[in-house]
């Protein structure tokens, strides 16, 4: 019996792959880029074969037979293994847990009964393409200019399009998929949004829009039985449209022709456990490596795509008007909280607006990015506040539960009856969420149909997207809500917008804190006047309530004037040399007691010494503990990519032989410091 050697990457935290032996006949081998059930240790996992040899290094006794190898499923591309192969290079981390991760759960369980089953089932159900599209609106000049832009790009084409809210960017993008689509045949599109609920509305119109093409859909909502179904479809080309969060980065697509990244700024496409990645970076190494365009779509570009548009890395295409006839931009107004001192957190001329509103039958929404009741509960007496006590952070009062909950650890304690501390019965909350909100609002105007749409109120699955379409059919005159609310949503009845509390992001110690307030304020604003206005409607305005009128972020987002704030950003960017001027890497080190984790990085620091590379000293982490650990970070950086990539290499080298019972981790490109 002849043999073959299969070289095989596991999830493990080894950066090798291991070998293992295959009888096969000549012209039977199995192919690069299969599954294979293997035996390691005392477990047996499913692994990736990445390349297949006819001798080995490992002596005769110690090398295993693999156990089987899943020949039903066709194999994943070259080109699917080269772009897990770079991010476990970029990102410093094993092949096998960029690669196995990346695939669906089922694909990796030890028995091949759900595999059997999707592909029997997609293969009874597989429709005929018909890329035909239907309903195709008339794009204004600047939206068709955009879209026969994109549709026509051939090869590696970055796009930049930067369009106000309200722009049409959605409608430009099915536009041009719709010209793809028409053009490749059996070619596949790889739309990417930020987060989950913002899934449906876009899969809606794209179901609309292309009846007879097949979408997929992944994100980690999906049940596993789904997940693996739609993973298939996009393996084998049957879907043509994949329409996903950041995780859908890494499906295997064997046909792609197009990715869209819409939102791009947004922080969330940034992985922050494990293989800690930017699907947005990958994207655009993924358009590179296939030789397709790529669409980077938002009113509020990262620093780092402007740059790019700047310097002519990428083609900036431009949306400076809405696209319904007669909707405009908002007027944004502030409102200095030092002249109209706030009562139960909101100004006098706030909840005029609001008022106005609901006499009108409009809708209007409260923006506040904090959930709970309150923040803290305090004692007046002897000064003691709920602390956690396995967080460095507060207990939130969420009032309607009677609960004290902390969301970094998930702890949960009755609210006291009285001080801990001196018996006190009179305990305050202190500061405001959207509870604390909603309550306020619902006494008064207690006929208002107000609705709080956060993470508390969205807990079950569909929930969000129920509540959403209440908003939708005009069901609602208040909507309360945090970030969930602040993109992509079109909300046709909505005029008013209140923006609370924003001003702590102004003395945020992260040197990005600002760019993603601006960001979330210009996002947040476009949700109003998105309808053309009717006669005798009220003019959309965005209202934000600070102390700090004077502030120039707040002067840009009052002119709509992103240009102006990101080239003013840049300057600073660069005169403090910092990203996008600089590249960095973050060590984080976690340990029961801080000393232990800073001393595991002082030997960190003082492993390696490496021309044009800084280390700076270790310092404890804002939030310094969570859980009853410990967290630290070393700041790394560069003016030199390759030359960060080169000292990673050998540091991690030197850091994996340090015995030390501390739990690190790599992130290279950190958002979070």
């Amino acid at each position: 019996m002849a043999y073959c050697i299969l070289n095989i990457a596991l999830d493990t935290p080894l950066t090798s792959c291991f070998d293992y032996r295959w009888p096969c006949a000549p012209g039977d081998e199995p192919r690069v880029g299969q599954l294979a059930l293997v035996s390691f240790g005392r477990r047996e996992v499913v692994g990736l074969i990445v390349a297949i040899k006819h001798d080995t290094e490992v002596p005769a006794d110690k090398l295993k037979d693999a156990l089987a190898v899943r020949s039903q499923l066709s194999p994943l591309s070259p080109q699917w293994i080269a772009l897990a192969a770079f991010a476990a290079d970029y990102y410093q981390r094993p092949l096998g847990e960029v690669a196995l991760p990346g695939l669906p759960k089922n694909l990796r369980v030890l028995t091949t009964v759900a595999l059997d089953r999707a592909l029997k089932k997609l293969a009874k159900g597989a429709p005929a393409h018909d890329h035909t599209p239907l309903d195709m609106p008339v794009l204004n000049g600047a939206q068709q200019q955009a879209a026969d832009a994109i549709g026509g790009a051939e090869g590696f084409t970055p796009i930049l399009l930067y369009g106000v809210t309200g722009s049409g960017k959605t409608e430009v993008y099915l536009q041009a998929c719709a010209q793809v689509l028409a053009r490749e045949e059996g070619g596949q599109i790889l739309i990417l949004v930020p987060e989950i609920n913002l899934t449906p509305q876009l899969e809606g119109n794209i179901r609309a829009r292309f009846p007879g093409v097949m979408l997929a859909t992944l994100h980690s909502s999906l049940s596993e039985g789904e997940r693996m179904l739609h993973w298939l479809a996009a393996h084998q080309g049957q879907a043509r449209i994949i329409l996903g969060t950041r995780l859908a980065i890494l499906a295997s697509l064997p046909h792609l022709k197009l990715i869209v990244i819409d939102e791009e700024h947004d922080p969330s496409y940034k992985q922050q456990e494990g293989l800690r990645y930017s699907a947005r970076d990958l994207a655009v190494w993924r358009a590179r490596q296939l030789g397709i365009p790529i669409v980077l779509g938002s009113a509020t570009p990262s620093l780092e795509s402007w740059h790019h548009a700047g310097s002519g890395r990428y083609r900036k295409l431009e949306l400076r008007e809405r696209a319904v006839k007669d909707a405009v931009l908002p007027r944004v107004k502030l409102l200095d909280m030092e002249r109209d001192k706030p009562v139960d957190g909101m100004t006098s001329h706030l909840m005029a607006a609001l008022r106005q509103r609901l006499e009108r039958g409009e809708q209007s929404l409260l923006f506040l990015n904090r959930r709970g009741y309150a923040p803290v509960i305090c004692c007046e007496s002897c000064g003691w506040i709920s602390n956690c006590t396995r967080c460095t952070s507060f207990m939130v009062l969420h009032k309607p539960e009677h609960r004290l909950r902390c969301h970094h650890c998930s702890l949960e304690l009755r609210i006291p009856r009285h001080c801990p501390t001196c018996g006190n019965v009179d305990l305050q909350p202190l500061g405001r969420g959207t509870q604390r909100v909603e309550e306020g609002l619902q006494q008064v105007f207690p006929d208002a149909r107000i609705l709080r749409i956060d993470a508390d109120s969205t807990r079950l699955k569909g929930s969000a997207q129920a509540a959403f379409d209440t908003v939708h059919r005009g069901e609602v005159d208040i909507l309360i809500g945090t970030q969930m609310v602040a993109k992509g949503h079109d909300f046709k009845k909505l005029t008013l917008v209140g923006i609370l509390n924003p001003d702590t992001a102004l003395f945020s110690q992260d040197y990005r804190a600002s760019e993603r307030l601006f960001a979330q304020l210009m996002q947040v604003a476009g949700r109003a006047g998105r309808a053309a206005r009717t006669e005798g409607g009220s003019v959309s305005e965005v209202l934000i309530q600070t102390r700090y009128a004077s502030h120039p972020l707040y002067t840009a987002v009052v002119n709509h004037d992103y240009d102006r704030f990101a080239t003013d950003l840049l300057a600073e960017r660069r005169a403090a040399a910092l990203p996008p001027y600089l590249y960095q890497a973050l060590l984080r080190a976690e340990a029961p007691e801080l000393e232990t984790a800073i001393g595991f990085l002082e030997s960190a620091r003082d492993a390696l010494v490496f021309d044009g590379i800084t280390l700076n000293d270790p310092i404890p982490m804002t939030m310094t503990r969570v859980h009853n650990v410990d967290r630290a970070q070393l700041l790394v950086e560069s003016p030199s990519r390759p030359a960060l990539q080169a000292f990673l290499k050998e540091w991690l080298a030197l850091l994996r032989a340090m015995k030390s019972r501390v739990k690190w981790s790599l992130e290279v490109d950190p958002l979070d410091i």
